[in-house]
């Protein structure tokens, strides 16, 4: 491919780009309400992962997670307290509830950590810091 040229016409591209954000809003984030707006497409990517390295979302699930990882580390500040309360407020902030991280850990777990009644582990550290794009220390 050259690399002065995008594949094929560019009003092609752009009829495809517009097709696709009236099904997936895809946008700079500017505002708080671009942030949320990104989060919840974000989470909605996150839910239909297969799992796989070949999964055809993976590439646009890290875009997005990209934009608003990008965001965060400019504009939300995690309060420096005990990591469940920042797990706390980072699930008030993204609008989930404790069964929205099923694929962390189970609503037990996640309930018996929000209660203090156990500690975060490291693996469960690891895909928080992962799903919230946010240093893993915030979860330590």
């Amino acid at each position: 491919m050259n690399a002065d040229r995008l594949p094929g016409p560019f009003p092609d591209i752009s009829a495809t780009w517009a097709a696709l954000r009236d099904q997936l809003p895809i946008t700079p984030i500017r505002t708080e309400e671009d942030y949320q707006q990104m989060v919840r497409v974000a989470n909605s990517l996150s839910d239909h992962l297969s799992g796989k390295e070949q999964d055809p979302l993976v590439d646009l699930h890290t875009i997005v997670a990209e934009l608003v990882g990008h965001w965060q580390a400019r504009h939300v500040t995690l309060p420096q307290t005990e990591p469940r309360e920042v797990l706390r407020h980072l699930l008030a902030t993204h609008g989930l509830k404790q069964k929205d991280l099923a694929g962390i850990a189970s609503p037990t777990v996640v309930s018996d950590i929000l209660a203090g009644r156990r500690a975060i582990s490291k693996k469960v550290a690891k895909a928080l810091a992962v799903r919230f794009q946010t240093d893993v220390s915030a979860f330590l």
